[in-house]
């Protein structure tokens, strides 16, 4: 997808954004055009077509609610856009013009990231693939409203989404833990330096929440390590991204059922959206210094998987007993987050595909995030989430959800109780965290089994949009 700045070009596909029937008169439209439109609208259509033959002119009605947020009304552009898509690719259309006689280039912005967002497919395992492409491939973005730094940013930012999707949509068939590692190997390209921790030096690290997960699969785990650190980065110490990768996930010995099974490709979906926050913020050249740590492995219940009952060592020396095999999403962080300590810093937050109670507290509508940090980061990724609609629910971080955590036998166990399910698993994770520490639950956006809007069907890329906003944010506001 090629999004980009320009002038409308006669003759050419375009869509006219416009907020109510005022702006009409403001654009190049004849008499029958107008009377034709403003009819539309008092049908309630939003999406009005003139076919003009050699082209087609979209006009699509935006929510002019002034009491609604901004945020509500770009997320209004996003899904209005995503709409249309549809008749676009439907008209079979290479190439469409964006303006708008309002002059808001946030509105247009977020009309084109809907429109892109929405154009996304995964087609590598069709036959015939050409025959289910979408024709739309280039989107020009009026210049004299938009400027070329924001399309830049835009352009990013629905790359990393695409290549988070791509890696989450692949299939654990073709996408294991060294593949994973493979390709977050690419973003070397990208001024990121990247290592990898093959199975023998997770073993040398003693790493046994990763290592004990591996243990039923005939494939070796890795560690992938991705160090994004400018020169004119604006913090001392780095914050560290830690992604969840289970690049599939059976429960283990803990055995899922299979309707809960056949998503479980996307119980990676934390470390690629690591990935996708890299690759958007490297493109953007955002000083600040991230880095991202993936442990990554499958869960399976061969023959010498861990067992409940068992008790594994971590990294960082703590015993914890394992009651439940399924609860192996924080026994593979527990081991990442111990590791970021090496780094000293300044703030830790996971990204993970965490838990069931999580997805069924606020379903697709939002992220769970939790965690000890500082409120100023919590504000900071609040806006974010606003800003681009990954909005954040908080929870309660309260010690007494640690309680259920105690074990007879070991340090801790690896399930809490019932109740509080998803806040007693950041809990879990905390106790490994020597820095300030947010956990965030993507269970619930992060692979749809049915359609939403321009998030679409299946990996969502939750979580690109949100960090790289964040630390957008970060670098122009911190001290």
């Amino acid at each position: 997808m090629v999004i980009n700045t320009g002038k409308i070009v006669d003759e050419e596909n375009v869509v006219v954004l416009i907020k109510d029937e005022g702006a009409i008169s403001k654009l190049n439209f004849s008499p029958q055009e107008t009377d034709y439109i403003k009819s539309s609208i008092e049908k309630k259509k939003n999406i009005i077509i003139l076919n003009r033959f050699t082209h087609q002119v979209y006009v699509v009605k935006l929510n002019p609610d002034k009491e609604k947020s901004e945020s509500f009304k770009l997320e209004e552009a996003r899904k209005s856009a995503s709409t249309l898509c549809t008749f676009v690719n439907k008209e079979k259309i290479g190439r469409i013009f964006l303006t708008t006689p309002e002059n808001n280039s946030k509105i247009l912005t977020a009309f084109a990231e809907g429109l892109a967002l929405k154009n996304y497919q995964y087609l590598n395992f069709f036959s015939e693939k050409e025959d289910k492409k979408n024709t739309l491939d280039e989107i020009i973005v009026d210049s004299d409203i938009v400027g070329q730094d924001d399309i830049s940013e835009l352009t990013a930012r629905v790359e990393g989404v695409y290549f988070t999707r791509d890696l989450i949509n692949e299939p654990v068939a073709t996408l294991t833990a060294e593949k994973l590692a493979s390709e977050a190997s690419k973003l070397s390209d990208n001024g990121i330096n990247v290592t990898i921790f093959d199975k023998k030096k997770i073993e040398e690290l003693k790493m046994g929440g990763l290592l004990g997960v591996n243990r039923g699969s005939i494939d070796p785990p890795t560690f992938s390590i991705l160090e994004w650190l400018p020169e004119n980065a604006i913090n001392d110490k780095p914050i560290v991204l830690v992604g969840k990768g289970v690049v599939y996930d059976t429960g283990g010995l803990s055995l899922k059922p299979t309707p809960s099974m056949d998503t479980m490709k996307s119980d990676m979906s934390g470390a690629a959206a690591v990935i996708g926050i890299l690759y958007t913020i490297s493109k953007l050249n955002i000083p600040v210094k991230v880095i991202g740590l993936i442990p990554a492995t499958d869960n399976r219940p061969d023959g010498n998987a861990y067992t409940p009952g068992d008790v594994l060592t971590m990294y960082n020396g703590k015993t914890v007993e394992v009651l439940n095999t399924d609860a192996e999403g924080r026994l593979i962080l527990a081991d990442a987050i111990s590791y970021a300590s090496k780094y000293g810093p300044e703030l830790i937050i996971d990204i993970a595909t965490l838990t069931g109670a999580a997805a069924v507290a606020i379903g697709k509508e939002g992220v769970v995030a939790m965690g000890n940090a500082s409120r100023k980061y919590f504000e900071q990724l609040k806006v974010a989430g606003e800003t681009v609609y990954e909005r954040i629910a908080e929870f309660p971080f309260w010690d007494e959800y640690a309680e259920g955590l105690k074990s007879t036998i070991a340090d801790m166990k690896n399930i809490g109780n019932r109740e509080g399910g998803a806040i007693s698993a950041g809990k879990f994770l905390e106790k490994f965290a020597e820095y300030p520490y947010i956990h965030v639950d993507i269970a619930g956006p992060a692979f749809l089994k049915t359609n939403d809007s321009y998030r679409g069907i299946g990996a969502t890329g939750v979580g690109v949009r949100l960090l790289s906003e964040f630390f957008k944010n970060y670098s122009q506001t911190s001290n």
